[in-house]
Parts: structure tokens; sequence; C-alpha cells
């Protein structure tokens, strides 16, 4: 299936633009919820998708980046918007520490891996690590973002908030995806042998994705600490890395665009069946199991590269 991005964009930004006019408080909410996890989704698709690595203890990047925003906010009382680099610098630190040692590791065994570093990041936060997590309670009292003097309080500020920080990271995801790094991850996903035999330095690039990806779950991070003015354990379990792997393979490994219909169909779809409470889950895990079946490369697939040769310099270099 392939689309034409601008096309696509050029429809979905205006409708995008004018949803919070047309929509009550509640489902403006909805979608506040679909953004975010549409950030989660485009960082750990750098992982899974280009990079072809299963990481499926992908909340705790996105912990790290929460608490660290909310420590530095309510402790020394720093504007929450000024640590959004700081909680992406934090987690990409901290994805820099958890993953050198584990990057050899491929498929299931990296999964394994990856599962135990989102456990142990969650029960240390339950219990209260240096005494400045809150332990189970967590932490309250975050200050909202104050955006050119202006407080961000309703479910339609934090709409523009988060939509347009979701239309900045697909920009700069594209570009990503076109840029020297981001041949490389799709080299390491289709062939890791045959990557390497051309000089590409596979451990590098593969930290290279793992820290990426979660410098910008850690900012994600950020803006829901934000949002919620209080966290805590519950936010960043096991089934939260869960979701984001879920919507990222449901939509389609690589792929933006199919990142974000996974995020309209499994944050979305659920709460426009919610009238249905005890069936929806039921459909919604047999369509899954039907979509595996008979398209298990996503809804939105990403499209093959195509590389255009110079005829005339390669025979040139050849003579």
């Amino acid at each position: 299936m392939t689309i034409n991005r601008k096309k696509l964009y050029l429809i979905a930004v205006p409708i995008l633009a004018i949803a919070p006019l047309v929509l009550n408080p509640y489902w403006t909410d909805v979608l506040n919820i679909v953004g975010l996890y549409a950030l989660l989704g485009l960082s750990l698709n750098l992982i899974v998708g280009h990079a072809g690595l299963f990481n499926l203890g992908h909340a705790a990047f996105y912990a790290v980046g929460a608490y660290t925003a909310a420590i530095l906010n309510t402790v020394f009382h720093i504007p929450i918007l000024w640590l959004i680099p700081v909680s992406g610098f934090a987690a990409g630190l901290f994805a820099l520490v958890i993953a050198r040692p584990i990057i050899h590791l491929r498929g299931d065994y990296l999964c394994i891996v990856t599962i135990g570093v989102g456990e142990i990041v969650r029960i240390a936060l339950v219990n209260d690590i240096f005494g400045i997590t809150g332990g189970a309670n967590g932490i309250f009292g975050i200050s909202r973002p104050h955006l050119f003097g202006f407080v961000l309080r309703s479910p339609a500020h934090f709409y523009y908030y988060i939509w347009v920080f979701v239309f900045v990271t697909i920009f700069l995801f594209i570009r990503l995806e076109n840029s020297r790094v981001g041949r490389a991850l799709n080299y390491l996903r289709e062939d890791e042998v045959a990557a390497e035999s051309c000089g590409i330095n596979i451990a590098h690039y593969k930290l290279v994705s793992f820290v990426i990806g979660a410098f910008w779950a850690g900012m994600v991070g950020n803006i829901f600490a934000s949002k919620m003015t209080i966290i805590s354990p519950e936010s960043f379990s096991f089934w939260e890395s869960v979701i984001m792997f879920t919507l990222v393979i449901l939509g389609g490994a690589g792929s933006i665009e199919g990142v974000l219909l996974g995020a309209f169909l499994i944050i979305g779809l659920p709460e426009i069946f919610r009238g249905l409470a005890d069936a929806r889950m039921l459909f919604f895990g047999a369509a899954m199991i039907v979509m595996m079946i008979f398209r298990p490369e996503g809804l939105i697939p990403a499209g093959k590269r195509q590389y255009h040769i110079d005829m005339d310099r390669s025979q040139g270099e050849s003579e």
C-alpha cells in the first residue's frame, strides 16, 4: 500500500487544526492521548521499525524523562517547559548506559532483557529510590507549561501543544529516514551480516537508534507529566511498553504514517466503542489476530527505498 505523503498531510493538518473547535473537551483529550502515544510510537519505531531491534521496555525511558522533569520541577522549581531537553538527555543517557552491554544480543534475547530493564525501573520507582520518587504514590504538584506568559490548562491548550510536537517530530524523523544514519539503520534491519560487510559499524548504529528513541520518549514523558501534574509508577508499567510495541507493529514497522494510524486505532478506536465495554476488547483482539495472519507487514508498511544511480558518473569511474 503506497501513499502520497504530501497529500496525506495536506488533508490531515487542517482537519486536526480545527478538531478542538468542533469536539467537546472529552474527545479533545482523547486526541491528546492519541498524540502522546503517536510520539511514543514514533520514538519506538526508530528502534523497532528502522533498526529492527526488539524493545519491550520502552516505558522505562518514558518514565526516566517524566520523573526527571517532575523531580526538578517540584524540588528546584525549574519551569517544566525548560526541562524538555533535560528529560530527553536523561533518558538518552540512561539508554546509553543500559544498551551498551546488551546491544550485541539479537531477537528474543534482546526482547527479554528490555522487558527486565522496564520492570527494574518500575520497581525502583515503587521502592522510592534515593527517597525522591515518591514510591507508589508518585509525585504531586507538577506545574503546567508556561508558553509566552500563557499557562496551558485546558484539553484544547494541550491539544495544540502536543500535536505541534507530533508534526515537528514527523518532519525531523522524515529527514532522519533520508539521512546516512537512516539508511544505515535500515541496512541493519534487513541484514546485519551484509551491513557489516559493507563497512557499517552495527554496534554504533544500534546504540544510536536506542539513544535517539529514548531521548524522544524522555521528552514525551515531560509532556505527560506536565499534562497530568501527577505521575506514579503505574503509568509506566510493562503494559505501556506492550501498547507502544503493538501500535508500531500493527500500523507498519518502519512507517511513520503507519505508526500514526496505529495510535488512532489502538488508543482512539476503543474509546469510540466504550459503550460495548464487555465485548470491545474481544473484537479488538480478534481483529489483531486476523490482521497478523493476513497482513503481517502492518496496515501501512514502510515503502521500499529506491536509489538512483548516476550512470554517467559510474561509467566514468569504471573507465
